[in-house]
């Protein structure tokens, strides 16, 4: 049961992270802004993420995860319900980070949760947690779509700033109410809908929190002796780097690649909408697939098949990024190859070491970091060198990166298993030798 909703815990997550993309214009329309004066808005939600992250990581250390997964997603919800009737720009901005933390908190939530209760028998269960958040990120356009009649690209964005009507002084701005209700009422439908999704696994999750089998499954997972490897601390920091470099190629490469594939690629608008729906698209499939493969293949086998994915697509992408029908197939290969990198990164370090709140943070921080630093660096430098495919070049670098590092982490993480056996087979065989002297 647990697993099932926190996959759906999950899915509001992505739900989340991808309504704000189609619905960005009608939130800029509702405050009287333009889009770009309020792109704060994801740095606001980048920052509360961050926060949430560290903070779980230490609430999750001395608190019932599940009372806490509940807390943040009620509160998320009443953020959800109080959105559309902002109307102040800082309001929404502060409304949006507030759910950035929240996005936070569960992210590092429920990964602990998943290890607390399975260990390093809950890969399957991480990969069905990951999966809720790409069903989500799917799920948002169709719903706002549905809800506000039109179709628009959360991250390829090209119809002109919404220019907001002239005011004659500050007195008619300073005097406007906080809150109000939205001028599209199909706005409002869109976030009250998520906000009862949301509420409603919140109450499902207070309900477990309240079930005995709950808290005698944290007890038994506090009374597990903990594992930790002799380089824990150089293990979580090439980790650290290893999903830093990962999640940032990944959001580089499906937030730029509708941009490339119209300037550099040469294709249609269109095309290159299907480009970047074909990436996001093979994204989540794999991703549940993930599920049914991560029951029969260990995490390491799972990383290294998907570091040769990735290695090999974008490979393949950088010498044949003129070619249409290899850009497709390659962009297929990449999505593919990045879906289950990273729940197979958590699954797998568990096999060597007890991963706390605050290890789960760190890592967690280390992701969230590549996903704001990469793209905003690769913006600029694409800025500087049009006529060069950077992002293609970002991704094979990354690849190469993650496929080096991640046999030196195995190394690390196996050496003292090694030198452990070598030296209770020592202890056995001195133990051994008096009784055979007797003899």
């Amino acid at each position: 049961m647990e697993p099932s909703f926190l996959s759906l815990s999950l899915c509001f997550w992505g739900l989340g992270v991808a309504i704000l993309g189609p619905t960005f214009q009608d939130l800029a329309r509702n405050v009287n802004r333009n889009i770009s004066s309020l792109s704060f808005i994801f740095v606001g939600r980048a920052s509360g993420y961050l926060c949430g992250s560290l903070i779980g990581g230490v609430l999750f250390d001395c608190m019932n995860d599940f009372l806490l997964l509940g807390m943040s997603m009620l509160a998320t919800a009443v953020g959800f319900y109080l959105i559309p009737f902002c109307k102040r720009a800082v309001l929404l901005i502060v409304m949006m980070s507030v759910l950035g933390a929240s996005i936070g908190i569960l992210d590092t939530g429920g990964n602990v949760l998943i290890l607390d209760i399975w260990g390093d028998k809950g890969a399957p269960h991480m990969q069905s947690l990951h999966f809720g958040f790409a069903l989500g990120a799917f799920l948002a356009p169709l719903l706002a779509k549905l809800a506000l009649g039109t179709t628009v690209s959360a991250e390829n964005h090209t119809e002109p700033d919404f220019q907001p009507p002239a005011t004659n002084g500050s007195s008619e701005a300073d005097s406007a109410s906080l809150f109000g209700l939205p001028d599209d009422m199909n706005l409002l439908w869109a976030y009250a809908f998520i906000g009862t999704y949301i509420f409603i696994v919140s109450v499902f999750l207070f309900a477990l929190f309240f079930k005995k089998s709950s808290r005698q499954e944290k007890s038994k997972a506090s009374y597990q002796e903990s594992r930790r490897a002799e380089y824990h601390k150089s293990l979580l920091c090439l980790l650290f780097l290893f999903f830093f470099f990962y999640v940032g190629a990944e959001i580089t490469y499906g937030s730029y690649v509708f941009s490339f594939a119209t300037t550099y690629a040469g294709m249609e608008e269109r095309e290159a909408a299907g480009l970047n729906s074909i990436f996001w698209g093979t994204f989540a499939a794999c991703r549940g697939l993930a599920i049914f493969f991560a029951t029969c293949l260990q995490p390491g086998t799972m990383i290294v098949l998907s570091n040769i994915g990735s290695l090999a697509s974008s490979l393949f992408l950088v010498l044949f990024n003129k070619s249409p029908l290899c850009l497709w197939i390659a962009t297929s290969l990449y999505g593919a190859s990045m879906a289950a990198t990273f729940p197979s990164g958590i699954s797998w370090i568990e096999q060597y070491m007890t991963i706390s709140g605050k290890s789960a943070a760190f890592l967690v921080v280390g992701a969230a970091l590549g996903e704001m630093a990469i793209p905003a660096i690769i913006g600029i430098v694409e800025g500087q060198y049009p006529d060069l495919p950077i992002i293609l070049y970002t991704c094979l670098g990354s690849a190469i990166f993650t496929a080096i590092i991640f046999p030196v982490l195995y190394k690390l993480a196996t050496l003292p298993l090694n030198r452990q056996q070598k030296a209770i087979r020592k202890s056995e065989d001195k133990k051994a030798m008096p009784s055979s002297s007797r003899l």
